[in-house]
């Protein structure tokens, strides 16, 4: 590792790092450690969340990726353990939940945590932030809201339901405790933690993410896997880095505001493969999210995305190329036709009771 990079590890600004300085992270872990054989674990490239199949007589699946990628992690749990009879998502953003739909057709039943699921089943319009993020979900149904503590049988062993908010309110984490393997989603990873929306979930969002990963680290897991990138070599280290990370976010609403839009930013240019530099600031002008950010700094939505393209470029998160801004991390291409689904505000029926 560089010495620009072990700077960045030693001290990690309120974003935490750029794609590039993830990249140089994740590449230098160790190899992954020996896990359970009834535990199959892939690691995904944005804009996938990664991927865990619990294999046994009713194979488990938890988080199912991007919906463009979604035959994709059909086929491949098809492929490890046969037909999967649930999924857990940690939580609903589009990396993790994008897959449920073609997996319900095929008779997986759906979990996820309350308020989640709630909201779900209600077909509110805010769903999965989906539009507001500006990140396509193909409909589903939960099947099984998850409340703090329950236990679960997941393939071969039983786990409980940890909840976790911050992220968003109804992220949860999943605990066995005989192997003290944790997932924890995206409330932390090796390199960085879950960017917080102090618009849409309060002021206070950044202190309750803070709150859940204290509960984390009170678990002592042996085992941590994160939702993006490896696993870490050294739990304790990951998690002590995130819970300074984590407070950064408490005490720099700025910057976490801040970190929130770069994050938002370059997953719409991986999901889109790119948009073109002409269109970039008008595309921009019409995100929710933006605006919401730009109200939070005390700035217009013009100067904010101005500033967004501009500092993204000179840290080279993102990159211009023959007139297209792209993300400059690494990331599977994403095929546009998914990406025709409905808005939650327009997904069929509500869910049964």
């Amino acid at each position: 590792m560089d010495h620009e990079v072990q700077a960045v590890v030693g001290q990690a600004p309120v974003e935490a790092f750029t794609p590039s300085e993830q990249v140089s992270l994740m590449s230098s872990q160790s190899s992954p450690p020996s896990l359970p054989q009834w535990f199959t674990w892939w690691q995904r490239p944005f804009p996938n969340a990664n991927t865990l199949l619990l294999t046994g007589p009713q194979p488990a699946l938890i988080d199912s990726g991007f919906v463009g990628h979604a035959d994709e992690t059909a086929a491949w749990a098809r492929a490890q353990a046969g037909d999967v009879a649930l999924v857990v998502n940690t939580h609903w953003h589009s990396d993790h939940v994008g897959g449920n739909s073609l997996l319900q057709t095929q008779g997986a039943a759906i979990a996820a945590g309350r308020p989640e699921a709630d909201a779900i089943s209600r077909r509110d319009a805010g769903c999965c932030a989906a539009e507001y993020l500006d990140q396509p979900v193909a409909p589903y149904t939960v099947d099984m809201p998850l409340d703090d503590g329950q236990i679960l049988r997941l393939g071969e062993t039983d786990w409980a339901v940890v909840r976790t908010p911050g992220h968003t309110p109804g992220h949860l984490a999943l605990w066995q405790p005989e192997e003290r393997l944790l997932v924890v989603g995206d409330a932390l990873s090796d390199y960085d933690v879950g960017w917080v929306n102090l618009a849409l979930d309060g002021p206070e969002a950044a202190t309750t993410a803070l709150a859940s990963l204290t509960r984390i680290v009170d678990l002592a897991p042996r085992l941590v896997f994160p939702s993006h990138g490896p696993i870490p070599a050294d739990p304790g280290r990951a998690l002590a880095a995130a819970i300074q990370r984590a407070q950064r976010l408490v005490d720099d609403p700025d910057g976490a505001v801040w970190y929130g839009v770069r994050r938002i930013f370059a997953f719409a240019l991986m999901i889109r493969g790119g948009i073109p530099a002409a269109e970039v600031e008008s595309y921009l002008h019409a995100r929710a999210w933006l605006n919401d950010a730009a109200r939070l700094l005390d700035l217009t939505p013009e100067v904010l995305a101005t500033e967004l393209v501009t500092t993204m470029l000179a840290r080279h998160a993102i990159a211009l190329r023959d007139g297209r801004l792209y993300a400059s991390t690494d990331y599977t291409p994403v095929p546009q036709g998914p990406l025709n689904v409905p808005f939650p505000h327009a997904w069929p029926g509500k869910a049964s009771s």
